[in-house]
């Protein structure tokens, strides 16, 4: 298993643009655009932007994750394996949260099947028994019997009592990485150390929107955090939660996080600069050494990350956005 996953990641490296090579593409001329595409793999992108492909930039950009992992699943087996399909489960939780948002907005079934993420095999949901639902209610209980009841219940609790549409996605999000951290953790596989930049980073910048961006209480923002972290244990984040501005919750962190926030004024800043500091620690690891389900999650971490920058590229030029808010937009400025 992992000479076959080690070697293919090796070869998937090479679909991880340089930086400078990504930014280029800001100023490529239009009709050179889909070839360079191309000549990178990234057919669907190329025949999107040519008006060939009538999926959204979101829905192609899952398609190509999903090819890739369907690769890296091959030599899998057990909990590896389940590990790397609940990370793909990201999406179809995606998929949940549409469909829900569309019970709220009273849309009709095609409006909504047009918002859902085709996820062929990776599939695990009947959306079409699902859009037949009555209300939020009953979706969130017809849910409950499908194979995201873990992930649905306590959001269904949550929602009944505050009937609130934000509580419920919070609810959702800490559920789905709850679970998360509990299968990286009963492998054993020298995952730590992606995962804390990962969990940390959400924990962190949530803890920052909820109480200075929606004015959340100390104790909501402490339910909606994901108290089985790494280096924010439950103890520090309740510490956190009270503290009174941005300044005093990150003079409150650890060093590790510390460190690569020095400076730092803006939750926006402050998830950018943690976001770079994972890639960094992801390239290293891709770069070898590591175990090869490591290094598998490492590039799929990585490939996601590229691709959304092409897609601020991409949405940036369809709009004929100004060449410096497609930089940022992209994460090249």
């Amino acid at each position: 298993m992992d000479v076959y996953l080690d070697t293919r990641v090796s070869l998937f490296k090479s679909r991880l643009w340089p930086a400078a090579e990504v930014a280029d593409l800001i100023d490529a001329a239009d009709d050179a655009l889909p070839a360079r595409l191309e000549r990178r793999g990234l057919g669907l992108l190329a025949r999107g932007y040519a008006d060939d492909d009538p999926r959204s930039l979101e829905a192609r950009i899952v398609a190509i994750l999903l090819d890739d992992t369907r690769v890296l699943l091959r030599p899998l087996a057990g909990a590896a394996r389940q590990f790397m399909l609940y990370w793909i489960e990201r999406f179809e939780v995606s998929n949940v949260k549409s469909l829900i948002r569309a019970r709220m907005a009273g849309d009709s079934a095609a409006a909504t099947a047009a918002r859902l993420l085709d996820l062929g095999d990776f599939a695990r949901l009947d959306t079409e028994a699902l859009m037949r639902a009555e209300d939020v209610a009953e979706l969130l209980r017809r849910l409950e019997r499908t194979t995201y009841a873990e992930i649905v219940r306590n959001a269904r609790l949550a929602f009944e009592e505050s009937q609130d549409p934000f509580i419920l996605d919070a609810t959702l999000d800490r559920a789905y990485y709850d679970g998360l951290i509990r299968r990286a953790r009963a492998l054993d596989a020298g995952l730590d150390g992606l995962m804390a930049d990962l969990i940390d980073r959400i924990n962190l910048v949530w803890l920052l929107r909820y109480r200075f961006n929606y004015g959340l209480p100390p104790a909501q923002v402490y339910y909606l955090l994901l108290t089985s972290g790494y280096r924010l244990s439950p103890s520090l984040l309740r510490v956190l939660v009270g503290r009174d501005d941005i300044a005093a919750v990150l003079a409150g962190l650890p060093e590790a996080l510390a460190r690569p926030l020095a400076g730092a004024g803006t939750i926006a800043e402050i998830a950018a600069r943690l976001e770079r500091h994972a890639f960094d620690r992801a390239f290293k690891i891709l770069a070898g050494g590591s175990q090869a389900l490591v290094r598998a999650m490492a590039y799929l971490i990585l490939r996601e990350a590229g691709l959304r920058d092409l897609r601020g590229i991409l949405r940036g030029r369809r709009l004929g956005l100004p060449v410096d808010d497609i930089r940022l937009a992209a994460g090249v400025a």
